[in-house]
């Protein structure tokens, strides 16, 4: 399976984007899909949650910021970023939640200047 995250850019603090990752497989089989955030220096971490029917969780730094969506005809997952802050520059992954990862692909970077 072949994840294609997209959608990163250059943005100052308050704007907003919309991040996209398109899957090469029906995401329906996969379960629970994620965005992940890994910041310049750092760990990558889980920021968002999808389950195959749309139930959501996100990490308490993104809450009321961020929304994560997907669309099973599509095979798409996305990430509606809103508010952005300093903080959330970094490189962006999806990815399954749980072990059996599949590869990460290069992510899309998303920079917040001032």
């Amino acid at each position: 399976v072949q994840l294609q995250a997209s959608g990163g850019g250059v943005v100052q603090v308050g704007d907003s984007l919309r991040l996209s990752c398109a899957a090469s497989t029906d995401i329906r089989s996969i379960g629970v899909m994620a965005w992940y955030h890994q910041a310049p220096g750092k760990e990558r971490e889980l920021v968002a949650t999808v389950t195959a029917v749309g139930n959501t969780n996100y990490q308490d730094s993104v809450k009321g910021r961020f929304s994560i969506s997907r669309d099973n005809s599509k095979n798409t997952v996305y990430l509606q970023m809103n508010s952005l802050k300093h903080e959330d520059t970094g490189i962006y992954y999806c990815n399954r939640v749980g072990p059996r990862k599949f590869g990460w692909g290069q992510g899309t970077q998303v920079t917040v200047s001032s």
